[in-house]
């Protein structure tokens, strides 16, 4: 078989170069390119929707018992065990995040598949007591249909196990469409598919832009569903193109997220808490802590303690020992960033840590720009009001609880915060009163897989993760039989 990554695309089973082209992947930290990809054309997502419609409608997967299904899960989270190294590689030259957060990210995949692999066979239904002795009233749980998977450049490979394993396990066929940046990861997790002994047709993947490839798959009336993580704009195009066919529609559309520190939390916690809630991965997570929003008393002292720890964090190339933190995933990406600061920066910001490109000659050639630190923001200004998706942290200021909690709502977005403080009732409260779908207490970043993860208002519907993360994959029938069945004699045909 030929390398998937040369032949890149999966349909019905049979690796593919694609009828739309080729493009380069390229590597952040250099501008190298790390693989030439086949691209797909129109033809090919005609093809791979139609595979994965015949392997639903006529394929044995859909009807395959759950512990079948579970299983073949567990044997995908093995290979990933087995193949750590490789792929956490590949995701950092594809992404360029430090091979740290790489090998992380393939054990939380490698969780996630066993989460799933276990709770396959753990919802069969229930019944229904109707009050009648002779009625059988069950609900039972079954495939959604064929499912279209779009996933986000920033964390390709995560991103996706959320959305495939409880997709298979669900009994679902899936047609996967990875962002064209990150794609590699995507192809390496098929392939473990294909040897693993998913049958042809069940998971499908193609490589292309949303323009060619992804609009198409989200308005094809042969697929049932679009489960969607992205960019706000991207998943609102979605959710319009899928009305047409009243297809199930998921979508998961980033944060712009607060982090709450009351005066309370210790200064040491509270600034190192504050650099890991934003700029892991060089602030590229739509969870980032971007939004620190910090109890008047003692605003001046966390902010100068911050700036000075920010101007220490070691950028460089991810396979890097001692590197922090890697590049943006792309020049375009870096320029959108350098224009969010100058903008900030021209309405009144203050620049308190960043603001620019890397000295080191050494990074000249990769997408690199400081960690950032902007305070005396107002909330009129766009780094305030719009997900950067990068190294930037703006600091706002409170001085009563309510304020703090109007703060940290006051956005379209609504997928996480935080809240620090050493007062438990206070804590409970003001997580009890923020419109987001995580909040941490005295915490950042975790999640896990028995968990729901997803927004609430512009951050997107639907969960992903836990068991309403299988429930999104399922259709809930209910099935009446009547055992002991008589006339119903509403109709007497004329009888008096």
């Amino acid at each position: 078989m030929p390398s998937p990554l040369r032949h890149s695309l999966f349909i019905d089973g049979q690796w593919t170069a694609g009828s739309g082209g080729t493009d380069d992947v390229v590597n952040p930290f250099d501008g190298s390119v790390v693989e030439t990809v086949g691209q797909a054309g129109s033809d090919d997502v005609a093809r791979a929707v139609a595979a994965a419609r015949t392997a639903f409608d006529a394929g044995p997967w859909r009807g395959t018992p759950a512990p079948e299904r579970g299983a073949l899960l567990r044997r995908i989270a093995d290979l990933l065990v087995r193949d750590k190294e490789s792929i956490a590689r590949t995701e950092t030259l594809d992404t360029g995040k430090t091979i740290t957060e790489s090998r992380i990210d393939v054990d939380d995949v490698t969780a996630v598949f066993r989460y799933y692999a276990d709770l396959a066979d753990k919802e069969p239904g229930r019944v229904v007591d109707v009050g009648k002795a002779h009625v059988l009233s069950r609900v039972v749980h079954e495939p959604v249909g064929v499912c279209v998977l779009i996933t986000p450049w920033n964390y390709p490979l995560l991103q996706l196990s959320w959305k495939l394993a409880p997709a298979l396990a669900a009994g679902n066929t899936c047609v996967i469409k990875p962002s064209e940046v990150t794609p590699l990861t995507s192809v390496l997790l098929v392939r473990l598919c294909e040897e693993a002994g998913v049958p042809p047709g069940v998971v499908n993947i193609v490589l292309g832009n949303g323009r060619d490839v992804g609009a198409p798959l989200t308005e094809h009336p042969a697929v049932d569903m679009v489960s969607f993580t992205g960019g706000l704009a991207t998943g609102q195009a979605i959710i319009r193109a899928s009305a047409a066919t009243v297809k199930r529609v998921a979508v998961e559309l980033g944060g712009k997220n607060p982090n709450i520190v009351f005066a309370d939390t210790p200064l040491d916690l509270a600034a190192d808490w504050a650099l890991t809630a934003v700029f892991l991965h060089a602030g590229q997570v739509c969870s980032a802590g971007a939004r620190l929003i910090v109890e008047e008393s003692v605003h001046d002292e966390l902010v100068a303690e911050i700036g000075r720890r920010a101007e220490l964090i070691r950028l460089g190339g991810g396979l890097v020992e001692g590197t922090e933190s890697g590049p943006l995933v792309s020049a375009a990406q870096r320029d959108k960033i350098e224009a969010f600061v100058a903008d900030a920066l021209a309405d009144g910001a203050r620049l308190v840590a960043g603001g620019r490109r890397p000295d080191e000659p050494e990074l000249k050639d990769g997408f690199f720009y400081r960690p950032t630190v902007l305070a005396d923001v107002t909330r009129d200004m766009r780094v305030i009001r719009e997900e950067t998706f990068g190294p930037i942290l703006t600091v706002e200021s409170f001085r009563t609880e309510d304020e703090a909690i109007a703060l940290g709502n006051d956005t379209e977005y609504g997928l996480a915060g935080a809240v620090w403080t050493t007062d438990m009732a206070r804590a409970h409260r003001v997580a009890g009163a923020l419109r987001h779908g995580t909040v941490w207490i005295n915490d950042y970043h975790p999640y896990v897989p028995a968990a729901e993860w997803g927004g609430m208002k512009s951050s997107g519907n639907g969960r992903e993760l836990g068991p309403t993360g299988l429930a999104e994959y399922q259709e809930h029938k209910h099935v009446w039989h009547n055992t002991a069945p008589e006339p119903a004699g509403w109709f007497r045909g004329g009888q008096a």
